[in-house]
């Protein structure tokens, strides 16, 4: 095995838990009721053509190899089901959650006298109950039977699509996929449940002839009354049993929570200002969700994205040891920090203060999303842009028309951001800062904000036409545009809280915009950002200007007329 291989499969055991685990249990399941449920379609068909189906399920599922996974996933599966139930202290705002876990965990109980009558009856006694012998017992018995498994199919599969809703949702298709996976999760049980309708009417039909009830309801395949009476009992022992753990793990529940708070509380302090106060053992989303703090989860606390991390302030070495899921996604993230940690994972044992690096309404989606990234530091272009002469207008106009005016010009600049790719970040009087790169890659975001600024210029000249019978001279600006790794997050206090970046490069962007008045022109561009957007070293001048609080000056490019960006963006495009 060469090292690169033994590399990638440690890397990949390493990111399995017990919800990845769990996952892939309910797959094999969700797989075999995939096949159970079209081999109940064929029921609308006919008899033989269930027969025939049934031939190929049991060929494969009762292959050796496949029968001892499923069966493996089967107890798996159930296992860590009884466990989630002991293990889950709170769920998020979403009902689907404690509505999986609540199907997931009534499956046993309905199905479990279906399985007695199959599967066990075949093992202990030799019974060959297929689909004749099966719809017979169903339709010829009491009715509630047939409601039971009715309610058993439906509700296995309702919860295996909740259980492929919450893996997929996070994948990129999904979003695509969305109207052609519901319309399968609908027709799929419905041509089910009509099949075993269909058959059960058909093999009661058939049930009226002699012959056909001596070929298929012989005590060989159905069984005597006391090998009957002998499953039941088995039956009852086993939903005994169940029940008695589902309480036992209840009990469990409620033993804990008692512990957890004589073993004290822990104070958790969130960026803006609030602060909570919690048992000990909770996660700090956990802690999130039961005081109701909006907290980013794009996979509900399943440690399967990265949107709940948090950077904890302070010292990060008296925090409990990241488990080896946790470990292996901020990995993937490239999150080396040690004081960056996934919430749905942390269980503090002392009072914690933290910022959440990804804000509730503003959770990455990845398709598309302008603030993807938030709370990490990325390569941003930022362009700052002033009107001049807001304050001799503003002498002379009475305050409804400089703010109409004002409004206008912001307006013309952001359709011009807008229209580039990039995002209107904040408005300072008549002055605004624009962001370029938060969903594309650096040469892109340069390009953006090169063409944004020959595009802001010929917005401008449009409006000044407009407005010349009411300005006394055309309304100039300056641009500043540079580039650089900046921080992107949301700044202020609780509901006071405005998304922007932060950074020397936006610093030195607004520094730019300012030296336009000395130097006589419109736009100067940092010569990073020039050549970035693979611009020709010869459409716009070049020299080096001294920026208040850097130690080396700076290469910029400058253009003094409209004109001169124009055709400098044309040779972008």
């Amino acid at each position: 095995m060469t090292p690169f291989i033994s590399h990638r499969l440690k890397t990949t055991l390493r990111g399995i838990g017990l919800r990845q685990l769990r996952l892939i249990c309910g797959l094999i399941l969700f797989s075999y009721l995939l096949s159970h449920f079209l081999n109940h379609a064929l029921g609308n068909i006919s008899l033989q053509a269930l027969a025939w189906g049934l031939a190929y399920h049991v060929a494969f599922w009762q292959f050796l190899p496949v029968a001892v996974l499923f069966y493996a996933a089967v107890l798996t599966h159930g296992g860590l089901g009884v466990w989630a139930l002991y293990q889950r202290r709170q769920f998020s705002g979403s009902t689907m959650e404690p509505l999986q876990l609540v199907l997931g965990l009534s499956i046993p109980v309905l199905i479990f006298s279906h399985l007695a009558g199959v599967r066990l009856g075949q093992t202990l006694y030799g019974h060959e109950k297929l689909y004749p012998q099966v719809l017979y017992s169903y339709w010829s018995g009491p009715s509630w039977r047939v409601w039971l498994m009715s309610t058993a199919l439906l509700t296995s599969w309702t919860h295996g699509c909740i259980g492929l809703h919450f893996w997929l949702r996070l994948k990129p298709f999904y979003k695509r996929a969305t109207p052609w996976l519901l319309a399968c999760a609908v027709l799929i049980p419905a041509l089910a449940l009509l099949g075993f309708y269909r058959g059960g009417r058909d093999a009661i039909a058939a049930s009226t002839t002699a012959e056909w009830r001596a070929e298929n309801l012989s005590q060989r395949q159905m069984g005597t009354p006391a090998e009957g009476a002998k499953l039941e009992a088995i039956m009852n022992g086993f939903l005994i049993g169940y029940l008695g753990l589902l309480g036992i793990a209840l009990a469990a529940r409620g033993a804990r929570a008692m512990h957890e708070r004589r073993g004290g509380m822990v104070t958790l302090s969130y960026n803006n200002g609030r602060v909570i106060r919690v048992p000990k053992g909770l996660s700090v989303l956990e802690a999130s969700q039961r005081n109701n703090v909006p907290h980013a989860s794009m996979c509900g606390g399943r440690a399967r994205c990265s949107t709940c991390r948090i950077r904890v302030i302070g010292d990060p070495g008296s925090l409990p040891t990241p488990s080896p899921r946790e470990a292996f996604v901020l990995a993937q993230v490239g999150a080396d920090d040690p004081s960056i940690r996934l919430a749905c994972q942390l269980r503090p044992t002392d009072d914690l203060s933290f910022f959440q690096l990804f804000m509730p309404n503003l959770t990455p989606g990845g398709h598309g999303n302008p603030k993807a990234g938030i709370g990490q530091e990325r390569y941003l272009v930022s362009l700052f842009v002033d009107m001049r002469g807001s304050t001799s207008l503003a002498e002379k106009r009475l305050p409804f028309d400089v703010v109409f005016i004002v409004n206008r010009f912001l307006a013309a600049v952001s359709q011009a951001v807008l229209s580039n790719g990039g995002q209107p970040n904040q408005f300072v009087g008549d002055g605004m800062l624009a962001l370029f790169g938060l969903s594309t890659d650096p040469q892109m975001a340069c390009s953006q904000a090169i063409r944004a600024a020959g595009d802001i210029a010929t917005n401008i000249a449009e409006l000044n036409q407009l407005l010349s019978h009411d300005l006394p001279e055309p309304i100039r600006f300056g641009i500043g545009i540079h580039g650089g790794e900046v921080i992107v997050g949301e700044i202020g206090y609780r509901d006071h809280m405005v998304f922007t970046a932060l950074g020397d490069a936006v610093n030195v962007a607004s520094r730019l915009q300012d030296m336009t008045k000395t130097l006589g022109c419109q736009v100067i561009i940092s010569d990073d950002v020039y050549a970035r957007a693979g611009i020709g070293p010869d459409i716009l001048p070049q020299q080096e200007v001294e920026i208040r609080g850097r130690a080396e000056p700076l290469r910029v490019r400058t253009a003094a007329e409209p004109t001169d960006l124009v055709a400098g963006t044309g040779a972008v495009a």
